[in-house]
């Protein structure tokens, strides 16, 4: 699967969306603690940064469990977030596995990918960018 990077700015800040990251959690823009006015899938683009403010923008991107979404503030260099805890995994009900931490995925083809803050392995088997979840689950109706 292709690696794509999306970027949407508002001027200060810079929304850095990686689709093939997002497990589609809908935290970015459903539920008391979202940001619909910046994040909407139903529009295109689906991220909006001119509809609110750089601070709101940055505390929400924050909250997104699997890394999919990043920022940077536009005077300076991009900054990967980098969890510095121990590895912790989270079954996710009826959902992918999450795991937390910097860890060190290896292909069969004996490639390697460093990620870091929040991993989401599929658990459906449906996901077409296995071994991460790519929200097939909640297509397929995946219970477990």
């Amino acid at each position: 699967m292709k690696d794509i990077t999306k970027k949407y700015s508002n001027g200060e800040v810079t929304i850095v969306w990686k689709p093939n990251s997002c497990i589609h959690s809908r935290i970015c823009w459903s539920g008391i603690e979202s940001l619909p006015e910046v994040f909407n899938p139903s529009l295109r683009p689906w991220i909006n940064p001119e509809a609110s403010n750089t601070e709101r923008i940055i505390e929400q991107v924050k909250k997104c469990p699997s890394g999919a979404l990043s920022f940077y503030m536009n005077q300076e260099e991009p900054i990967p977030m980098e969890t510095k805890a121990e590895s912790i995994v989270e079954v996710m009900p009826n959902g992918p596995l999450l795991v937390y931490g910097n860890i060190t995925v290896k292909d069969k083809e004996g490639h390697e990918t460093h990620k870091n803050k929040v991993t989401a392995f599929c658990r459906c088997g449906a996901s077409s960018n296995k071994p991460y979840c790519d929200g097939t689950h909640t297509k397929i109706g995946f219970e477990g």
